[in-house]
């Protein structure tokens, strides 16, 4: 098994993460640092990330109904509740995908699969979650198109891609986005305040009646059906470049092999008009 594979099985976060701990230095076989990314890791090596020994533990996925008021983080200094508290002690090192703030709640996946949390995460592949959101007064419809089309949080363009109708004071949104806090901050420029906020599907996989605070253990087959057809989407070309490609077809002229200036299409018109 080549070593960025192992590490990422091992919990060491997504293949790209597992590759820089290799070239940077910090990963062992044997005692013998390593930075050789197509190294293969054979039954019986001792592998080390710093200087943690490494075990090639069973992949796990697990969806986790999270109750408000806990944390998506291992340990917290001021001692507030966190999301491993409600797993087993004897399960492997797993990791969040996706994090819930404090103060929402609902669909969350733990897993210690870092090829699949790189999948799910990635900006490119637009994973759509859906989440149902209490707000403090009566929704105005009119105002969806805005919040579709796209208002600035966090320095960057956040939108809903979609949004309806659940209740007078209760919507249901969808993003492709991960920007912290979107969709509190976003309801907020637009005069709402969130009341409440519970996430109820990733992709294809759907909370379902799972109790806050219970988790459930996903099969291959549930996580192929649920997130098997994300696919990579790629990225629009940007203002400038189609401002340059427009540019260099129509604002420069063309030369002759000799390398005299040839006429463009609209001069040699003017030219016979005259």
């Amino acid at each position: 098994m080549r070593l960025n594979r192992f590490l990422a099985q091992a919990g060491c976060g997504s293949r790209r993460a597992c590759e820089q701990l290799i070239t940077e230095g910090r990963v062992t076989i044997n005692g013998k640092v390593v930075t050789d990314l197509s190294t293969q890791v054979e039954a019986g090596d001792h592998v080390k990330a710093g200087k943690r020994l490494l075990r090639n533990e069973r992949l796990m996925t697990a969806m986790l109904h999270k109750p408000r008021g806990f944390l998506c983080t291992a340990d917290d200094p001021e001692g507030r509740k966190t999301i491993f508290q409600l797993l087993p002690s004897n399960w492997p090192r797993v990791f969040y995908v996706g994090r819930l703030d404090a103060d929402s709640e609902g669909l969350l996946l733990v897993t210690n699969d870092g090829a699949l949390s790189q999948r799910l995460t990635h900006p490119s592949y637009k994973l759509p979650k859906t989440y149902e959101v209490v707000l403090d007064k009566e929704f105005d419809f009119t105002l969806a198109e805005k919040l579709k089309k796209g208002l600035f949080v966090e320095g960057q363009k956040g939108r809903f891609e979609s949004i309806h109708r659940l209740g007078a004071t209760v919507v249901k949104v969808v993003l492709t986005q991960g920007i912290k806090r979107q969709i509190r901050q976003m309801f907020e420029l637009v005069g709402y305040k969130v009341k409440r906020l519970i996430r109820t599907e990733i992709g294809k996989l759907k909370l379902g009646d799972l109790p806050a605070g219970q988790w459930r253990l996903l099969s291959d087959e549930e996580i192929r059906r649920s997130f098997g057809s994300a696919k990579p989407q790629p990225a629009p070309p940007s203002a400038a470049k189609k401002y340059k490609q427009s540019k260099s077809r129509s604002a420069y002229p063309r030369r002759s092999p000799s390398g005299e200036r040839k006429p463009t299409a609209a001069r040699a018109a003017r030219e016979r008009r005259r």
